[in-house]
């Protein structure tokens, strides 16, 4: 069997992302792991944290809100029914003020993802844009800890901040101010490699290099090599090799890693090969796959 055989046979989430096949993708909301999640419908608690059962002192924390649901539905590549996005816009909130789901929040990693996914459901999230320019630090990147004083950006929060501002640009089009954040975002981690310390050298975390999925608000290299893939530049040559150097005999990449909390349920299994990790591997290095 081929990879691509291999791949094909899963959900439908995976097989359109391989054929590009739009009759496929309309299978993702009635068959398989989409259809189970909009049959999780109501969503846990407010936009982003569940407000019951959760323990914030002993507990990791849970997947099972409508912001970690509705990013991996977006994934998934899936196509929701009319007026769920209505009333997502009108009646989810956020917990810490009570704001609108698609004002955003005040942390720039969830405002990140909250751009993407307003770009993905045609929801205007421009006022979060412009709240995200302001918040770039001068290395380049973002921190969700800025607010506390940290003056030096993090990998978590710039990889996802950057997500969303290259599918806004995608959208509506580039401008000046919006391109050069990207740009200098994008530099702070080319600059490090994908994965050292620039005073150092070492890597920066053990868990940068561990390839997850969903990967919820973390970084790892192979989320950063999907978003720069395509990509001619040196910098990136270590974490393609790494990556590569991960494949496994049959072609295949492993989950490697499960980020802890709770979820509506388990997609695949850590330790075992992964078709959501194979595919966004084969995406990420294209040509350069082998």
């Amino acid at each position: 069997m081929t990879v691509q055989d291999w791949l094909l046979g899963g959900d439908p989430a995976i097989r359109w992302q391989v054929l590009g096949d739009p009759a496929v993708r309309a299978r993702v909301t009635t068959t398989g792991w989409g259809a189970r999640l909009l049959a999780a419908q109501d969503w846990t608690g407010g936009a982003h944290t569940p407000r019951e059962g959760w323990d914030r002192e002993t507990e990791p924390q849970p997947w099972t809100a409508t912001e970690p649901t509705l990013t991996l539905l977006m994934q998934m590549g899936a196509q929701l029914p009319a007026g769920l996005v209505d009333r997502i816009a009108t009646e989810c909130r956020w917990e810490n003020d009570n704001q609108p789901f698609f004002t955003g929040e005040t942390e720039p990693c969830i405002n990140g993802r909250v751009v993407a996914l307003g770009v993905y459901f045609d929801r205007d999230v421009t006022p979060i844009i412009t709240r995200l320019l302001s918040e770039q630090l001068d290395d380049g990147g973002w921190n969700c800890y800025a607010e506390s004083g940290s003056t030096r950006s993090s990998f978590d929060t710039t990889i996802n901040v950057l997500e969303g501002l290259r599918a806004y640009e995608k959208k509506h089009g580039a401008t000046p101010s919006l391109t050069a954040a990207r740009r200098r975002g994008e530099e702070y981690l080319l600059d490090r490699r994908l994965l050292r310390r620039l005073s150092t050298g070492e890597v920066v975390s053990p868990g940068y290099l561990r390839l997850s999925f969903p990967v919820r608000w973390h970084y790892d290299v192979l989320r950063a090599l999907e978003y720069f893939a395509g990509r001619d530049d040196p910098r990136l040559d270590e974490a393609r090799q790494l990556l590569r150097d991960k494949r496994q005999p049959d072609g295949t990449w492993l989950l490697e890693h499960t980020h802890p909390g709770k979820v509506h349920f388990r997609m695949e299994e850590e330790g075992r090969p992964s078709r959501w990790n194979t595919l966004r591997a084969l995406r990420a290095l294209g040509a350069d796959a082998d």
